[in-house]
């Protein structure tokens, strides 16, 4: 069973860990991870000016390190940059060390206080190090576009019916998502804009839970 909405008791599961925004202020949060890539992060960057939206991307530290155009265009434009480390590694299948030199290095980069852990896996120790110098932040709605088995008629039909303020959204900016996102993309904006939804970045120390 596919879980598009995160369930809410995570965040009492997993408490230091940022799962979502207050549901009273009518904004949701656009978060494209993996990039920056040259095929798809510029597309999204012109739909996301197009509508006038800020967005927050959380970057490899290979692909920023590739790409510094596409990390300067981002900031430029008024989106947020975050850590997703620098080769997309697993947390709970690395030494702790190993881990936090990957984020280390990717902050050459990126450097910002947000980070995303690949997968959303972490070990507990990597979590409580990490967040002494990190806001971690995690979704609360995930499009599933990296999954081709899932139609994308379905995808939409979830984000109507679930999406709701204060949601954190994940997207990719992902060579593989590329024909994916940009049928999801628009319309994505499309169903949050009929529900009176408005989009932010996400600020660092914004409060979550």
């Amino acid at each position: 069973m596919k879980l598009f909405k995160t369930p809410r008791f995570f965040r009492w599961i997993f408490p230091n860990k940022t799962w979502g925004f207050s549901r009273h202020v009518n904004t949701v949060y656009l978060t494209f991870d993996d990039g920056p890539d040259p095929e798809i992060t510029p597309w999204i960057l012109d739909v996301l000016k197009e509508y006038g939206i800020q967005a927050t991307f959380f970057c490899v530290g290979t692909n920023a390190a590739k790409h510094p155009e596409l990390v300067q265009r981002i900031s430029l434009e008024g989106h947020r940059i975050g850590n997703h480390s620098m080769r997309h590694e697993k947390g709970i299948k690395m030494d702790n060390n190993a881990y936090f030199e990957s984020v280390r290095e990717a902050q050459q980069y990126i450097d910002s206080p947000l980070f995303r852990p690949p997968y959303g896996r972490l070990k507990l120790s990597q979590t409580w190090k990490l967040k002494k110098e990190h806001q971690i932040i995690m979704w609360s709605w995930l499009s599933y576009d990296f999954d081709h088995s899932i139609p994308i008629s379905r995808i939409l039909s979830k984000a109507k019916s679930q999406i709701q303020s204060g949601d954190i959204i994940v997207l990719h900016d992902n060579p593989k998502c590329a024909d994916r996102v940009k049928a999801i993309l628009p319309e994505l904006i499309k169903i949050i804009q009929k529900k009176q939804l408005g989009f932010s970045s996400i600020s660092e120390n914004k409060n979550g839970y």
